[in-house]
């Protein structure tokens, strides 16, 4: 009789055992354990399916809202380019470019920091257009009293904090400053101004009543209800408000680069920028 169940019993582990080993190679072939093929498969790279070139378009922080609605519609149309944008001021992104930072293409929101990277060869000058204007405005809470500010107005109590980008990185904030020197009042609301690190920092500020007012372009005041605009200042003033577009000379993807720096001027791109309150070129 012992030897009997010791049979049944063997028998029974033998079962056991059976079941267990087809349970794991049933998980190994569904993907929930490991396989040959599975452990030889090639990671995607972040913000890109597996088989997509990733672009890295580097662009002034003003152009965010018109970008963001505007790579989906390239990515549509190219579905084998993934678009990552890299939205900073004009002048901390030409700076990032010049140390090595990779990026394949580059939107400023000034000729000055384009120029730079012209000079040292960093962008293609065979594909450097400019793609849009703007102008520069004084934006105030949309609740606030003043509907239409002079320069001279910004030295009195009711303005005691101006934001402004700072000038030598934020082409907005420099433009800022060419008009305040313009009008002889920068050293005189020096103690007022708040420096920003880019343009929409200082739509933040304004908006959430942080400061009284602050120079934006026409195209951030457009999209943020929290703000009106208090004064649009006179374009003779400063330096001419450009973009400029380039494929850069180190992209590794420079046939790819060249199809979105195409696209940038196509009409279909030209009405998205036109509604998010940007002017092209040339027109």
């Amino acid at each position: 009789m012992a030897s009997r169940h010791k049979r049944y019993g063997f028998i029974l582990l033998m079962l056991f055992l059976l079941v267990l080993a087809g349970c794991s190679r049933n998980n190994a072939s569904d993907g929930n354990g490991p396989s040959a093929a599975n452990s030889a498969a090639p990671a995607a790279s972040p913000g890109a399916a597996a088989g997509q070139t990733e672009l890295l378009v580097s662009a002034a922080a003003s152009l965010g809202d018109a970008l963001k609605e505007l790579a989906p519609k390239f990515q549509a149309e190219h579905p084998d380019i993934a678009v990552n944008l890299n939205l900073a001021a004009s002048g901390a992104l030409q700076k990032q470019i010049e140390q090595g930072a990779p990026a394949d293409l580059f939107i400023s929101a000034g000729t000055k920091q384009m120029d730079a990277l012209i000079d040292k060869k960093l962008a293609r000058s065979d594909l450097t257009r400019t793609l849009l204007t703007n102008e520069l405005v004084l934006i105030v809470p949309t609740d606030s009293a003043p509907a239409n500010v002079s320069a001279q107005d910004l030295t009195g109590s009711g303005f005691a904090k101006l934001a402004v980008g700072q000038p030598e990185s934020v082409p907005a904030g420099m433009y800022a400053q060419q008009f305040l020197r313009h009008a002889g009042l920068w050293d005189k609301l020096t103690p007022k101004i708040v420096l920003t690190k880019d343009v929409r920092q200082v739509l933040t500020y304004v908006a959430s009543g942080n400061v009284q007012a602050g120079f934006v372009y026409g195209s951030d005041a457009a999209g943020e209800p929290k703000v009106k605009v208090a004064m649009r200042v006179d374009p003779s003033t400063h330096d001419p408000i450009s973009y400029p577009a380039t494929v850069l000379a180190e992209s590794a993807h420079q046939e790819q680069a060249r199809a979105f720096y195409d696209y940038l001027f196509t009409q279909e791109a030209g009405d998205v920028f036109v509604k998010y309150g940007f002017k092209l070129a040339g027109k």
